[in-house]
């Protein structure tokens, strides 16, 4: 069954709401608009969280609802229910009508192609069974208790989503896309002379859960989660001061999403309040850096077929060999920049309207061997992986906090550092980057990407950076 059978009957077929009620009244809602469109959303979703050896938290979501957006030049009427049927979609109807009081606009037109498929459309809800995953995690606490005895707390837990969208247009156009996610989560607490650390890694992506509850593959997550734990046992204070920085591959890629990702972001651009505004063909970045968004990636956690206004996603190169060559984004900024829209409108649900978002964000390949960049470091910071962070994408400026790291000292690694923190500022950080290994890889599934609100999955990624100079909030003398 096609995506928009499938999407039809829940829809249409399973409410009181009949397509052709839904083209009628969106094409009179939306007579004079710029822009605009009905997004239907089917969501199920359940999770299974594992903590203190016993389940804790089971529970099971079903969201289904609709928004109804009208765009007439910067400003966007929009209206949202829970409930899908003629009676709920003409009041909204109404409520975005207000906005184009005495408007006239020229309809944008409707997006040209679709994408082939990405991922598969087969429900991970349905794939296993509820006591199957509780098993598994029961196995997850038992494997993890047992591979060290200071041990003392294991967390896991299990999610699953099936998402069904639907796009439909005032000249008739229509789009369906159906959406799978999984994601497991291993989170370890260790305690040796009353010192107490943690540790947490996981993994996913829009694929069926098996892979990812197989032994092999859990394992390695439980094992990597220790890791983190015993290795912050031996960990000392962090030296303070401006140091060289060596980023390793994968997840480090989240302070590239947060510190310049965020900045080449259409609204932001348009409104010239990102520090990126203005600066396309300049150079912004150190020669070799490439930077891309590419929504494209099969299986990927941040990968969509088309967006959430039915734009196919594609490959957007954002800075290329140093230089800024274009922004990510949404119909209604890419329209008021006079540009095309890259397949990055995207919305965390029905109730929430479509904005520039990124979807796997990272830079690519250099040309040196991971060894070289820590070769050539006397004394600095090798970052694995990171915690929390801020940014402010109208400087740039942010701060990160290392939740693995260690000491370069005479081009080797020794000791695990704690409290690492990483501050400057994204353009001033990609300028410093003199050495890309060629080992770029993505993360392993887990991003979640907030903005004005809301929040999506994302995938992030890069090869290892060695960073000149950039300065490190320790507590070391």
């Amino acid at each position: 069954m096609s995506h928009l059978a499938t999407t039809n009957k829940l829809f249409f077929e399973n409410t009181g709401l009949s397509a052709g009620d839904a083209e009628r009244i969106v094409g009179n809602a939306l007579h004079g608009a710029d822009d605009g469109e009905l997004f239907l959303e089917y969501r199920a979703s359940e999770s299974l969280a594992f903590d203190d050896g016993k389940l804790k938290n089971a529970t099971y979501d079903l969201t289904t609802g609709f928004g109804l957006r009208a765009v007439a030049g910067e400003t966007v009427g929009y209206a949202h229910a829970g409930e899908v049927s003629a009676p709920a979609l003409e009041r909204a109807a109404k409520t975005v009508g207000a906005v184009l009081h005495g408007y006239s606009g020229t309809v944008s037109g409707a997006p040209a192609a679709t994408n082939r498929l990405l991922y598969s459309d087969s429900n991970p809800l349905d794939e296993i069974s509820f006591t199957e995953k509780v098993r598994v995690l029961e196995r997850i606490d038992a494997y993890t208790r047992g591979k060290d005895p200071r041990v003392t707390q294991v967390a896991a837990s299990i999610a699953n989503e099936w998402q069904a969208i639907q796009v439909l247009r005032a000249d008739g156009y229509r789009i369906a896309d159906i959406r799978p996610m999984v994601r497991v989560n291993v989170s370890v607490t260790v305690k040796q002379d009353g010192k107490v650390e943690t540790g947490s890694h996981g993994c996913g992506g829009r694929v069926l859960l098996a892979p990812y509850i197989d032994d092999s593959a859990w394992q390695q997550q439980a094992d990597t989660a220790l890791q983190q734990a015993l290795t912050k046992l031996d960990a000392v204070p962090a030296p303070a001061g401006e140091l060289p920085v060596v980023l390793g591959c994968g997840w480090p890629g989240v302070m590239l999403h947060e510190a310049v990702g965020h900045g080449l972001e259409g609204d932001f651009n348009r409104k010239k309040t990102s520090a990126f505004a203005g600066l396309i063909g300049e150079r912004v970045a150190a020669p070799g850096i490439t930077v891309v968004d590419d929504g494209t990636i099969p299986d990927r956690r941040g990968s969509i077929t088309v967006d959430d206004e039915g734009t196919p996603s594609q490959r957007t190169v954002l800075i290329e060999d140093g230089r800024l060559v274009g922004y990510m984004q949404d119909r209604q900024n890419a329209r008021l920049m006079g540009v095309a829209p890259t397949g990055n409108g995207r919305r965390q649900s029905y109730a929430h309207t479509p904005m520039p978002r990124m979807t796997n964000t990272y830079a690519l390949d250099g040309a040196h061997h991971p060894g070289e960049l820590i070769e050539n470091v006397k004394r600095g910071i090798f970052a694995t992986n990171f915690g929390g962070g801020s940014v402010d994408i109208t400087n740039g400026k942010f701060v990160f906090s290392a939740s693995e790291a260690y000491l370069i000292e005479d081009g080797k690694i020794t000791a695990p550092v704690k409290d690492a923190t990483l501050i400057g500022n994204g353009p001033d950080a990609l300028t410093k980057v003199t050495m890309v290994a060629n080992d770029m890889c993505l993360d392993d599934g887990i991003g979640t990407c907030g903005k004005h609100g809301q929040g999506v999955p994302v995938g992030v990624g890069q090869p290892s950076m060695l960073i000149s100079a950039m300065t490190i909030g320790g507590t070391a003398s």
